[in-house]
């Protein structure tokens, strides 16, 4: 075992143990980390900073308000309900459309007033959050994704994760929502991870369940070779997340509207390794460079341009 775990770092992949203590211990200051656990604080943050978000429709904050959901809504017939603290995708819930007076799910399932307050109340329990403690739940716009990804997703949105180290970004990947994932853009549930070139912001072969695949599991569609729209933007708007959070290593989630371009999703201050399978390459190397390198970089449009030049897929 001993052998294999040098072997991989050898070749230059960054294990969990390594990235905890060398990484997201001495570069992720814990005072900071309430600011990206809690979704609320985070949005709040980014809007003040004038990166867009998906808009906010209204904060449930005590057993008291789940009866004002109506009220919140405002007549809209699409939205999303999530947990302020929850992680990996659990308890968000997609509302689609309101078949008279109930709630639609993304999947076609349709839920009563009663299921849908039931599911407020478990948010505000904190049965989701990060250490089962009483949450918050937030309302907010349904991005509707870029066409791009129609043929590469299932039911649910795509979202574009760069891990950034110092400010730079220093590799990225495209998560797309599978059957198996419940369309949900997260791993750990079935989606798959695409690999993307961070010189041109094209795609690349991607991973699913720990397997290299070129395929989506549901469509049959080719995940590689798709170019990501404003993928300059993109990758600036991960290098300044550095400058509001105060972490120096941190994933930053972008989803593509396709009529509101990009718009952060959120920020997590422990962002998971497959991206390593997904990119074919390993962290190590890349985020040495930038140790050595990242003093030299001025400004924000100076770290894009290091990313773009020195991490193009082999």
């Amino acid at each position: 075992m001993f052998r294999v775990l040098k072997n991989l770092r050898d070749i230059g992949v960054l294990a969990i143990n390594s990235r905890n203590a060398d990484y997201i211990l001495p570069h992720n200051p814990r005072r900071f980390y309430p600011l990206v656990d809690d979704k609320v604080r985070t949005k709040q943050l980014a809007e003040a900073h004038g990166i867009p978000c998906p808009e906010l429709y209204g904060v449930i904050e005590v057993e008291g308000q789940v009866h004002e959901i109506d009220s919140i809504i405002g007549g809209r017939s699409e939205f999303v309900i999530k947990p302020a603290h929850g992680t990996g995708g659990e308890g968000i819930l997609v509302i689609s459309g309101r078949p008279n007076d109930m709630f639609r799910k993304a999947d076609g399932l349709i839920l009563t007033h009663d299921e849908v307050n039931h599911h407020l109340f478990n948010l505000l329990s904190g049965l989701y959050s990060l250490g089962g403690q009483p949450d918050r739940v937030l309302i907010e716009y349904r991005v509707k994704f870029d066409p791009l990804f129609e043929k590469i997703s299932y039911l649910g949105v795509p979202d574009i994760r760069i891990i950034t180290f110092l400010g730079v970004p220093v590799i990225s990947m495209v998560r797309l929502p599978t059957r198996m994932s419940d369309g949900k853009a997260n791993l750990h549930q079935g989606a798959v991870g695409a690999g993307i070139d961070l010189s041109s912001g094209k795609t690349l072969a991607g991973v699913w369940n720990d397997r290299i695949v070129h395929e989506h599991p549901d469509t049959g569609h080719s995940i590689s070779g798709l170019r990501i729209p404003e993928w300059d933007r993109l990758l600036e708007t991960a290098a300044r997340c550095c400058e509001i959070t105060g972490l120096g290593y941190q994933g930053v989630d972008i989803v593509l509207d396709k009529d509101k371009g990009p718009l952060l999703l959120e920020i997590n201050a422990r962002p998971g390794l497959n991206v390593q399978i997904a990119n074919n390459t390993g962290l190590l190397p890349r985020l040495h460079m930038v140790e050595q390198r990242h003093s030299e970089l001025e400004n924000t449009a100076e770290r894009v341009a290091f990313a773009k030049e020195h991490f193009k897929a082999a």
